[in-house]
């Protein structure tokens, strides 16, 4: 588990992956190469930044090869190429949204699993303090009879 301080100015709270500040989730080195790519694609395409570079970049593609190039361009109107390029984005989009949802559930399996590993050892340290108050108590009684008893 990563043990990153998001408050020692170096990185921010945004900069970090979301499972970092989780408790018993993997994270950095402990992750496997696809893990990681999982969780990039996911941090990166699941964001505003994502949505306004892809719009830039499809207003660009069409004002240069119709105003710049005169419609001569690369890629003259309706645009054969970009479609081909967008047809191929849609075509992986649903495979990304899997691999990011698979990852979020492994992640959320994990996170579980340490929730049950922390309320089970909760769990014990609650009976053995119950314990201890019920012997606190019998000895407090059996002192203050004691005390009465002496009087």
């Amino acid at each position: 588990m990563a043990n990153q301080d998001w408050t020692d100015g170096t990185e921010t709270v945004w900069e970090i992956s979301p499972w970092e500040l989780l408790p018993g989730v993997r994270s950095g080195d402990e992750l496997s190469r696809g893990e990681r790519a999982a969780d990039m694609v996911r941090n990166k395409m699941g964001s505003w930044g994502f949505v306004g570079t892809f719009t830039s970049f499809m207003f660009v593609w069409a004002t240069v090869n119709v105003i710049v190039f005169a419609n001569r361009g690369w890629d003259p109107y309706p645009f054969i190429l970009l479609n081909l390029l967008l047809s191929a984005l849609a075509g992986l989009q649903g495979s990304i949204l899997l691999i990011a949802a698979k990852r979020a559930d492994a992640v959320a399996a994990e996170q579980a699993l340490s929730h049950l590993t922390i309320s089970k050892a909760s769990s014990e340290l609650i009976k053995e303090v119950k314990a201890e108050m019920t012997t606190i108590k019998r000895l407090a009684t059996e002192i203050h009879q004691h005390t009465k008893e002496t009087k």
